[in-house]
């Protein structure tokens, strides 16, 4: 936990993969407390900035995300968590968040 770097404000980004896949699920973020969560009890818990709360990513859907590696890059300041998902990530229903593209047409 010591080489992660947290922002001024305590948070990390951190990228959720598909483990058998590989394919980038989502990105939300993550403080001390959420991670500890999240590496404690094996599904991905985020910090809300929206709603300043914690949140278990697929507790009310459903969709819980069961984690099997967490990461970090090589300057500690970006996770990277990769999980079994039980269905989409991205609460439009896609089963990623990353579905739109800017570059074709």
């Amino acid at each position: 936990m010591n080489d992660i770097k947290f922002d001024d404000k305590g948070l990390v980004p951190a990228i959720v993969q598909d483990a058998d896949t590989n394919e980038i699920l989502m990105m939300a973020w993550m403080n001390e407390e959420s991670l500890n969560r999240t590496l404690e009890q094996g599904t991905t818990w985020f910090w809300s900035r929206s709603r300043q709360e914690f949140w278990n990513k697929g507790a009310t859907s459903g969709n819980l995300q069961h984690v099997t590696d967490v990461r970090y890059d090589c300057d500690g300041d970006v996770l990277l968590v990769k999980v079994h998902p039980d269905g989409p990530a991205c609460h439009t229903g896609e089963r990623t968040c990353f579905f739109r593209s800017l570059t074709s047409s």
